[in-house]
């Protein structure tokens, strides 16, 4: 049986210059079909109705006053919480912009922080254009991670698709600086995360980690490296002899076949590109950026922007349909817990 999240999904609306205003507007009208649970817009009220006109969706457009009123309107309209705010400008970003976007999460952050809303959903942004309003943070994810409390280098980035789930170990970093960045630590920290997120998120009793190698045939006896034999290798026997199924380090380049993707839960990755060119070739309309670690669950589609396609129907509305539907689920299983 589907669990299913105990109240309303916040969803803060990322720029409104880019696709994902469309995107949100267009799960709420698969809705039905896509099985998705109740969510609510944390503001943007006209960027929505304007959308909805010019764009021909049939999307009537609810004001809302407080959370509780989302479950009864969510049925004959999309909920979106304040006021009515800026006009939509597609594929025209600006500061207006991005101060409501910067807006829209920290009060959908807060929503779930304080229990009113069930999970959060974040639509893209333009780290730049936050930037320069203030924004300090890398991305959304470090600044949900410190509205929870949560050290940033315990808020871990997964991909999940149908195909495929990943987890990269480092980010935005240069690859030069991936070798100094992986230890044995930091292997062991995040794959603890992990395991227990899939758990408790995920509902698999016993999950299986598959370990990336570092370098090419997992460094083939030190010919090319000895990283993944002097640090991954003992992460992965201390994982094991603390009760977790983890393997490797398994050598990347075949790690991902259909014939291995079967033998695991999530991959653990050492590098960005690692994790997220499996994931993108094999699910790019539907994978989902998901934060492991947090008190409360928050997912977001695995794309950004799109500011060149934003107002012309061209986007796809998988991944966000897929973040939406994952984060219900994920916030029913805590429920139940």
């Amino acid at each position: 049986m589907k669990p299913l999240a105990p109240s309303p999904l916040a969803v803060a609306l990322g720029d409104p210059a880019g696709v994902g205003p469309e995107l949100i507007a267009e799960a709420w009208v698969r809705r039905e079909a896509e099985d998705l649970p109740p969510f609510l817009v944390a503001g943007g009220r006209t960027v929505f109705e304007q959308l909805a006109s010019a764009m021909g969706k049939a999307v009537p457009v609810i004001a809302i006053e407080d959370v509780g009123q989302a479950q009864a309107a969510f049925s004959q309209g999309l909920p979106v919480l304040g006021a009515p705010g800026p006009e939509w400008h597609p594929g025209q970003p600006d500061g207006e912009g991005a101060s409501l976007a910067y807006d829209s999460l920290k009060w959908a952050t807060s929503m779930v922080r304080s229990g009113l809303a069930s999970a959060l959903v974040t639509g893209p942004v333009a780290k730049s254009l936050l930037a320069a309003i203030g924004f300090d943070y890398p991305g959304q994810t470090e600044f949900v991670a410190e509205a929870c409390g949560v050290a940033a280098e315990d808020a871990v980035m997964m991909l999940a698709g149908p195909s495929l789930r990943t987890v990269p170990l480092t980010v935005h970093v240069a690859l030069a600086e991936v070798p100094g960045l992986i230890t044995g630590a930091l292997i062991e920290r995040r794959s603890r995360i992990v395991a227990t997120a899939l758990k408790l998120d995920f509902g698999l009793a016993a999950p299986r980690l598959a370990i990336a190698a570092l370098n090419p045939h997992a460094g083939e006896d030190g010919r090319m490296g000895d990283e993944d034999a002097r640090t991954i290798a003992p992460a992965v026997a201390a994982l094991r002899a603390a009760g977790i199924d983890a393997s490797g380090p398994h050598s990347a380049d075949a790690l991902f076949a259909p014939h291995k993707r079967g033998s695991y839960d999530v991959a653990i990755c050492m590098y960005h590109d690692q994790a997220l060119i499996p994931v993108k070739a094999l699910d790019f309309d539907q994978g989902v950026n998901v934060t492991l670690g947090l008190p409360i669950v928050r997912t977001s589609p695995d794309h950004g922007t799109a500011f060149d396609i934003a107002g012309t129907g061209q986007a796809s509305a998988g991944a966000m349909i897929a973040a939406i539907r994952m984060a219900g689920e994920c916030a029913g299983r805590r429920a139940e817990t």
